[in-house]
């Protein structure tokens, strides 16, 4: 297998697992992409985030991990997907509860499918993120800036990581959003 650039991925569950708790099915996971032939480079501290949107179930443990791993983001991403399946991820309904979500957020400085697209699905409407999927993969994720459950545990293992696109680090646009978002972040 060949090895890319550095990967950065968020971890989230709300419903327990084969593995039991939310937190519990995190830190299995993390054993399964070992096995898929990641490298864990760094994991940040869980937290516990309120369910987004809020009211579609329990509150969350989220967390970030970065890895070393294949070179291509598809490849990446049907890892990502059959380790989720391996815990019992059904996708049923867009941000409904989950046993475990594993979301791509970048690989290096990697922009797709270009930079056109990845503004477009970056700066749709909140209504609009609830109707419509991207057909393609978008990198880096489109909603990274917006989500505090996101930026705050990456924080804690690549504050420097830069936007190749906003130019500005994981910390400033965690520091960008309203300190409520940020402080509904708890760590557990």
């Amino acid at each position: 297998m060949a090895f890319g650039q550095e990967i950065l991925i968020a971890l989230g569950a709300n419903l327990p697992s084969e593995e039991g708790t939310p937190h519990e099915t995190l830190k299995a996971a993390l054993t399964s992409l070992a096995r898929e032939g990641f490298a864990i480079a760094d994991v940040s501290d869980f937290y516990a985030t309120p369910c987004f949107p809020a009211g579609f179930g329990p509150d969350y443990c989220n967390a970030c991990a970065r890895l070393t791993g294949p070179a291509d983001p598809h490849e990446i991403l049907a890892a990502l997907h059959r380790v989720e399946t391996q815990f019992g991820r059904a996708r049923a309904r867009r941000w409904g509860s989950r046993t475990l979500d594993l979301d791509l957020l970048a690989v290096g400085e990697t922009v797709m499918p270009d930079e056109a697209t990845q503004t477009l699905w970056r700066e749709i409407s909140a209504e609009q993120q609830r109707e419509n999927t991207p057909e393609r993969l978008i990198l880096p994720h489109p909603r990274i800036q917006d989500r505090a459950f996101v930026l705050v545990p990456l924080c804690d293992i690549a504050a420097d990581w830069r936007h190749p696109i906003l130019g500005s680090t994981a910390r400033e646009l965690c520091d960008a959003l309203p300190a409520e978002a940020r402080a509904e972040v708890v760590r557990m």
